[in-house]
Formats: structure tokens, C-alpha cells, sequence
């Protein structure tokens, strides 16, 4: 992501990690965001345990449908 996207997305970052523990909670996973972060190129977004494929894609696909965010610019999320 870009540093505009980025500091649009940390802007609301409270409301997002809501909307992401909401969506990770209607695939039934025990799975949830405790906090998201960012440096100058990625977002960082943190987890209680180590996420499944399905948990990530949930994520993945939550941040490239915020209106604020390019979703050209999103790029494969990863595990760290």
C-alpha cells in the first residue's frame, strides 16, 4: 500500500478492527484482531494466534473493500 492509503485506512483503525473481528466471528473462528499498526509501506495488523489461510483471506478481503483504500495497491497479505 501507499503512504496515502495507509494513513487513510489508520484514521479509523478502531472502527476497522470491529468490522474485521466482526467478519472473522461470522466464520466462526476464534481467531481476532488486537491491533493494527502501520510503518511506511504495510499495514500491520495483529492477532491473538497465528491465523489460518481462511482467517487471512477474511482480512485480506476486508481491507481491499474499504472505500478509503485503493485496492490496486493491496498486496498479498502475509504472515509475519
Amino acid at each position: 500500500m501507499n503512504s496515502e492509503n495507509i494513513a487513510k485506512f489508520m484514521k479509523s483503525s478502531g472502527k476497522h478492527i470491529i468490522n474485521i473481528n466482526h467478519a472473522l466471528k461470522g466464520i466462526k473462528t476464534d481467531t481476532f484482531i488486537d491491533f493494527i499498526c502501520s510503518d511506511y509501506h504495510s499495514l500491520i495488523i495483529t492477532s491473538n494466534k497465528v491465523v489460518s489461510p481462511s482467517d487471512l483471506e477474511v482480512v485480506e478481503r476486508y481491507v481491499k473493500n474499504v472505500n478509503s483504500v485503493n485496492s490496486n495497491n493491496v498486496q498479498s497479505a502475509c504472515l509475519l
